[in-house]
């Protein structure tokens, strides 16, 4: 069989879930744990309406897709924003820095009205939360408000890498986001690390021992 039209028809049904927390649910995903550069990107959604048709997982869909349904979301979606910046991933970091990041989209999302739990893209709720809350492991493609969720932070992410390309020319952030693809590899070894790197990642740390 192959994959349906319309994804968002397949996935799990809210009701239970706001039944069990007994109110409105908010779907969370982020973006950005693997990357070399740049900032880790979480987003929380409650779906209003019905969801744009055609939402998924935004690893499934492409870049032009994920921009449709990105702009489509506002009028059928609350959505809170939480953004975690590469100090703080040296910090503290990647998975505390995504969990704040997260928390910092529910509180985002919070300040737009009520929630009354929320539901996790993974296998583990992060700390802190201060309400109900459940993991789901492949969310994204399972709950439409994870998918929303995931939709706003790669899109969100995504353009934010293209912006620090541009201050940054050279490491094709706009095309890899920050990974360490051939192209980034190349790029540090030619012009180095920038502010903009996660030195608490080995092959950041390893290139500035060896410039030291």
């Amino acid at each position: 069989m192959g994959k349906p039209a319309n994804p968002t028809a397949a996935m799990l049904p809210e009701a239970p879930y706001r039944e069990r927390f007994g109110g409105p649910v908010a779907g969370i995903d982020e973006a950005g744990r693997g990357p070399w550069a740049g900032p880790v990107v979480a987003a929380a959604a409650v779906l209003t309406g019905p969801p744009p048709p055609g939402l998924d997982d935004s690893k499934r869909l492409t870049a032009k897709r994920r921009a449709a349904i990105f702009a489509a979301l506002p009028g059928c979606a609350r959505i809170g924003i939480g953004i975690a910046d590469t100090g703080e991933i040296d910090r503290i970091n990647i998975l505390r820095a995504a969990d704040l990041a997260m928390k910092r989209a529910l509180e985002a999302l919070l300040a737009q009205g009520p929630v009354a739990g929320a539901v996790i893209d993974g296998n583990r709720v992060p700390p802190g939360l201060g309400l109900p809350a459940e993991a789901l492991v492949g969310g994204d493609g399972r709950m439409a408000a994870i998918a929303a969720a995931s939709v706003v932070a790669k899109v969100t992410r995504d353009r934010m890498m293209a912006e620090l390309a541009a201050r940054h020319p050279g490491y094709g952030w706009e095309r890899n986001m920050g990974y360490g693809t051939a192209e980034h590899r190349a790029a540090l070894a030619r012009l180095g690390v920038t502010p903009q790197h996660r030195r608490s990642f080995a092959p950041i740390s390893r290139l500035l021992l060896e410039e030291s």
